[in-house]
């Protein structure tokens, strides 16, 4: 009877998976009838000419914009940038760049690369590319004149900061492949360090190759990933890193989706690398995807004690798939698990429509590690060790966001041939006071969020009637703060620096050189140090991977 009953269940579920395909089936032909009737209609009867295509891509956009923020139309033009997605491979000069408002301009040249050899330099505005004039263009229409075959030539016309004249340079393109490790080394103290940037092809690869060589070479007392800022990429590069430092056979991530295609468990497959050496993996919010697989992992198996901030939650896979006319698809197909059974999806997008949705400290289902340490799902991967980053004030968020810091970098190098080591280099007292001045000249100006407070109060009393009876208040409120605005620079002096430091150093060691300034007086690097070699004589590493 029991037989009979699962029998009938079974067949009843598979007549009804079979009724909402046929359903789907008729819901899809007749949308397609009707936006064929539609658009047709426009065609022959809109007032103005209309332009198909771009409306035909309004309208995907629009469709997919009600799903997750992830599954995203590709059309022809963007291919390259898709491929550059998984193979960290383009042809092009070589080079970040930002739009300010007027023109793109040079904001990172990569060393080694066209834009860099040729002699581009970060702050030069690009103003035509092949004869084309590139003022109001944005990043993305600039990106596509600059990017090619490589081999081929590209002339530009550039503006130099203290340059009169623009300068005109013809390079010549190359296949560009970013590095996924930009910085690696062994500390004095015998730790060995691997930044890694992202998770393009052979990145587990290439993190093997370093990390053998640094064992080779010294006798390494412990092993930072710092994986801060890096966004993800391929998820079996973030499986062989696990397998590094995991024994073979061990389950690192599944996959859960509609399809079954897109239902899989991804197991390490090789002899480890390493076994015994403390392992510590640096995150932040800005650490997604393929990076949280690798610290989620790490933590589950209690391999590696994981420092810095909350994970940013992206638990959801996505696939590429072709469609006609040379157009792709980046659709999310599953979510992704970790060893222990949880998800770090922060937001559950099929029943919350508001992307956009902060972060909250509320703790997820509980799960266990291997060694039975408490974890929680839904939330990214909080970090065993927190260590606060308390956020910039207003003053250095306005500094940095309006570009008054990347400016002044190209006035600093426009007047210095050389500076110090990048491990080196300060901002002296001369240095800042000569921002100071530039600031000043330039007419820097910003609103705090306690002067907005203010203004909205004034609207407010001013609608009930009070505002005439506590205008000197607010006069007085409002002297106050201009006061301590005068002082912000100087009050606010640490964190500009810092910003200055980096974006300066830059301009003379390229990437290496800002990551080689930003670690010296890192407080989630300095914490590593104490994890790994117990120098608080606590034996921290082995207390916080015990769960004791």
């Amino acid at each position: 009877m029991k037989y009979i009953n699962t029998l009938i269940l079974t067949l009843l579920l598979s007549v009804s998976v079979v009724a909402q395909e046929k359903q789907n089936n008729f819901e899809i032909a007749k949308s397609l009838d009707i936006y064929n009737s539609l658009l047709r209609e426009l065609n022959l009867n809109y007032v103005d000419e209309i332009n198909p295509g771009e409306l035909n891509e309004t309208a995907i956009k629009a469709m997919l914009s009600g799903l997750d923020p992830y599954t995203v139309f590709i059309p022809e033009s963007d291919i390259e940038n898709a491929k550059f997605m998984t193979t960290g491979e383009y042809g092009g000069i070589g080079a970040l760049i930002q739009y300010d408002g007027e023109y793109t301009r040079i904001s990172d040249p990569y060393e080694g690369w066209p834009a860099q050899k040729s002699g581009l330099i970060a702050g030069d505005a690009i103003i035509e590319v092949n004869g084309v004039d590139c003022k109001k263009k944005n990043t993305q229409e600039v990106s596509n004149l600059l990017k090619g075959q490589p081999g081929t030539e590209v002339t530009l016309k550039i503006k130099r900061y203290g340059v009169e004249k623009p300068i005109e340079k013809t390079l010549k393109r190359e296949k560009v492949k970013i590095d996924n490790i930009p910085y690696y080394k062994v500390f004095d103290n015998g730790v060995a360090y691997i930044s890694l940037s992202g998770f393009t092809r052979d990145a587990g690869k290439e993190v093997k190759e370093k990390f053998m060589e640094m064992r080779k070479n010294h006798e390494l007392k412990g092993f930072i990933l710092d994986l801060r800022g890096n966004g993800g990429g391929l998820m079996n590069e973030a499986v062989d890193i696990v397998n590094l430092f995991v024994s073979k056979g061990k389950p690192v991530v599944s996959m859960r989706g509609k399809a079954a295609t897109a239902n899989s468990l991804h197991p390490t497959t090789n002899e480890p690398v390493d076994l015994e050496i403390p392992v510590a993996v640096l995150v932040d919010g800005n650490s997604a995807s393929a990076s949280e697989i690798v610290a989620g992992a790490l933590q589950d198996y209690d391999r590696a004690v994981i420092i810095g901030q909350r994970t940013f939650g992206k638990g959801l896979v996505q696939n590429i798939l072709p469609l006609s006319y040379n157009t792709q698809m980046k659709v999310t197909v599953a979510h992704y698990y970790i060893p222990s059974g949880r998800c770090i999806q922060e937001i559950d997008y099929s029943h919350k429509k508001d992307t956009t949705q902060t972060k909250t400290d509320t703790l997820g289902k509980a799960f266990k590690t291997m060694g039975g340490r408490t974890v929680y799902e839904g939330h990214g991967i909080t970090p065993d060790v927190k260590v606060k980053r308390d956020p910039y004030a207003t003053v250095t968020a306005y500094l940095y966001g309006k570009n008054f810091i990347f400016d002044y970098a190209n006035k600093f190098y426009s007047e210095h041939k050389s500076i110090d080591s990048a491990d080196r280099f300060q901002i002296d007292e001369a240095t800042y006071q000569d921002f100071m001045k530039f600031v000043k000249d330039k007419k820097f100006s910003y609103t705090t969020e306690s002067e907005k407070a203010i203004e909205k109060l004034k609207k407010v009393a001013k609608e009930e009637g009070y505002l005439d009876k506590i205008q000197p208040q607010i006069d007085l409120l409002e002297k106050n703060f201009a006061a301590e605005k005068e002082n912000d620079l100087l009050n606010n002096r640490k964190d500009i620096e810092e910003l200055l430091r980096s974006e300066i150093v830059g301009r003379y060691y390229f990437q290496k050189g800002r990551i080689v300034a930003s670690l010296k007086d890192d407080p989630d690097l300095k914490r590593a140090f104490e994890i790994l070699l117990n120098t608080n004589g606590k034996d921290e590493y082995h207390t916080i991977l015990s769960g004791k």
